[in-house]
């Protein structure tokens, strides 16, 4: 029994003290990182803030030492280009991206194969028609709230991507819903919708409808091991005034440095999908 006792509290150590090693990153080589700015938006509304966006994480590489392309052009989806790159950043895009489904299967196979994926503001948005995106994603865009400050709170304190955000944020920024949500992604922070203003009837009744089944918090920011792959994504970032603000900032450099510290490698012998709209392989 005491040996027993003594294998128990030896256990409880471990768990208690060494699993913060479940968010270990490797210590990131970023003279041998090259990221891939992905601006493309389909038919319909375009933000004003993609080169805002594209020219923040341009700086970022001359910050801090990595390559950096940018395109609107999905003929950057092959497998023999994207295999160069650490991560895909996607940066507001929306709607259909892709000229063509063999594109998605190249981005695809991207993902299958270790790549990484960011995704900034109305990334949910995008590909709306395709089950697998949507499902990389965790859900597709529903509805936003009108721009306005409210708050943003951070659950996962000790996450690593989560470093330079508030724990409680006042932002002026858009409240984002999804549907057709999937299970996977980890939430790492929240909107909290309580703080929207519903003095407006109509805005009331839509935001509940939205919600759904959550009472008070909806995920902003996430983490999703999904496919081979590794995803991080933040709804926040509407205002092209966010890519000069230093806290916002900080916020989508944690996303970036946590996925280059987190993808090993790009080896398409590990992709399997034939086809983009191939059935996933869990």
């Amino acid at each position: 029994m005491k040996q027993i006792a003594k294998s128990i509290i030896a256990l409880t150590f471990i768990l208690t003290f060494l699993s913060p090693a479940l968010y270990a990153q490797s210590k990131v080589s970023w003279k041998n990182v090259r990221v891939l700015v992905y601006k493309k938006n389909g038919k319909g509304y375009v933000h004003d803030n993609i080169p805002y966006a594209a020219q923040a994480i341009i700086d970022f590489g001359k910050q801090h030492g990595f390559r950096v392309d940018t395109s609107s052009n999905p003929s950057v989806m092959t497998e023999d280009n994207l295999k160069q790159y650490r991560m895909i950043i996607f940066t507001s895009t929306n709607n259909d991206i892709f000229d063509t489904d063999v594109q998605r299967l190249a981005f695809r196979r991207y993902i299958e194969a270790g790549g990484g994926f960011v995704g900034i503001h109305s990334v949910t948005g995008t590909e709306r028609r395709w089950e697998w995106f949507k499902m990389m994603l965790g859900g597709t865009f529903s509805w936003h709230a009108r721009f306005q400050t409210f708050t943003v709170r951070v659950i996962d304190t000790k996450h690593p991507s989560m470093k330079g955000t508030p724990a409680v944020w006042q932002k002026a920024d858009e409240c984002y819903f999804a549907k057709e949500l999937y299970p996977g992604p980890r939430a790492l922070m929240v909107n909290d919708f309580s703080t929207i203003d519903t003095s407006d009837v109509k805005q009331k009744e839509t935001l509940a409808k939205n919600a759904g089944l959550y009472a008070k918090y909806f995920p902003s920011a996430w983490v999703h091991d999904f496919d081979g792959g590794i995803t991080w994504c933040t709804t926040l970032g509407h205002d092209k005034k966010d890519y000069s603000d230093p806290v916002y900032l900080k916020h989508i450099w944690g996303g970036i440095e946590y996925v280059a510290g987190t993808v090993k490698s790009i080896n398409f012998s590990k992709a399997y999908a034939t086809s983009f709209d191939e059935p996933v392989r869990y």
